[in-house]
C-alpha cells in the first residue's frame, strides 16, 4: 500500500463500482494512506499485515476473488527518510529496520547476535556483497553496535577504500541484506505470489514491481513456472507432475522507468515491473 499513490490512481480508474483492498506491514504507512485517500467514495479497505497472507486477508476482508493484484516491493521513501526506523545509513538512528514494528526481530539483534559465519553468509546472499566475510569480521569485532552509523562505519572500515563502489554508498548492500533478513522479504514474496494467484479471477492481472535483482529473479522464476503446464525434468519421457499453467505472461522483459520518471524520482531507477494474467 505504501502511502497510497498507486492506490489513488487505481481507484480513479475502477469507479464506479470498483473496490480496493490495501495491505501494508507498516501502521504508519497505512495511516498516511488513509489521510491521502480521504474523501474517496467508496473508501479503500486498509489492513495491516504481510502480503504473504494476501489470500487470507483478502478473503477475511470481503475480497475472495479480485481482478488485479499489485505488489510494490521493498522499503518506502518515508521509511528510508525517518532516522528512527533505522533503514538508512545516511542519518543516524537505532538499528531497527522492521517494517512491522510489532515483530520481535530487529536489525540490532541480527548484527549483534548472529555468529560471524552466518552473518557473512547473510550479507553475501541477500546483499550480493563480495566483501561479506570481511564485513562480518569487522562487525563482530566492534560489537555491540547500536546505531545505523556504527554499522555503516564498520562496513566502511571493512571495505578497502579503492574498492568502494562509485555509484552507491559502500554500506548499501549490507543494509539491504540485513533489512531483507529482518523482514523475510523473499519468503513473503514467494508466499504472496502464490496467494495472489489463488484469489485472482480468470484474466485477472498480477503486477509486481521489484527494486533489485533478487526480488526480480523470484518473480521471473515464479511467472515462468506458472505459465507452463509441465514442470517435470526436461529428460523425463512422460509427465507425472500434473501441473497446469495458471498464468499467461504479459511482459517478456521487465518494464523499466523512463528517463523522465527517473529524473523526477531517482529512487525509481532500479524498478522492474513484470505482469501476468490469470488463466
Amino acid at each position: 500500500m505504501g502511502l497510497g499513490g498507486h492506490a489513488r490512481l487505481i481507484l480513479e480508474r475502477v469507479r464506479p463500482g470498483g473496490r480496493l483492498l490495501g495491505i501494508d506491514r507498516d501502521e504508519a504507512a497505512l495511516a498516511a494512506a488513509r489521510r491521502r485517500l480521504a474523501g474517496i467514495d467508496p473508501p479503500p479497505v486498509l489492513r495491516q499485515g504481510d502480503f504473504r497472507d494476501v489470500a487470507a486477508i483478502a478473503t477475511e476482508s470481503g475480497f475472495p476473488h479480485v481482478d488485479g493484484v499489485l505488489m510494490d516491493l521493498g522499503v518506502s521513501s518515508p521509511q528510508l527518510d525517518d532516522p528512527g526506523r533505522g533503514f538508512s545509513f545516511r542519518k543516524d538512528g537505532p538499528l531497527d529496520m522492521r517494517m512491522d514494528r510489532r515483530q520481535p526481530l530487529t536489525a540490532e539483534r541480527v548484527v549483534n547476535e548472529l555468529p560471524e559465519r552466518e552473518l557473512a553468509a547473510l550479507v553475501r546472499r541477500l546483499g550480493e556483497e563480495r566483501w561479506a566475510a570481511r564485513i562480518a569480521g569487522f562487525v563482530v569485532r566492534r560489537r555491540p553496535l547500536r546505531t545505523t552509523r556504527e554499522l555503516a562505519s564498520a562496513v566502511e572500515a571493512a571495505i578497502p577504500r579503492a574498492a568502494w563502489p562509485r555509484d552507491i554508498h559502500p554500506a548499501t548492500r549490507t543494509f539491504q541484506a540485513i533489512r531483507m533478513h529482518v523482514n523475510d522479504e523473499l519468503g513473503s514474496l514467494e508466499q504472496g505470489l502464490r496467494g495472489a494467484v489463488e484469489i485472482l479471477s480468470t484474466d485477472g492481472r498480477l503486477v509486481v514491481i521489484a527494486f533489485h535483482s533478487l526480488e526480480d529473479a523470484v518473480v521471473k522464476r515464479f511467472l515462468a513456472l506458472e505459465s507452463r503446464d509441465c514442470i517435470c525434468p526436461p529428460r523425463q519421457p512422460v509427465c507425472t507432475c500434473g501441473h497446469r499453467a495458471s498464468l499467461r505472461i504479459l511482459t517478456r522483459k521487465p518494464v523499466r522507468p523512463s528517463a523522465d520518471e527517473v529524473a523526477e524520482n531517482p529512487r525509481s531507477r532500479s524498478a522492474r515491473l513484470r505482469a501476468a494474467a490469470r488463466r
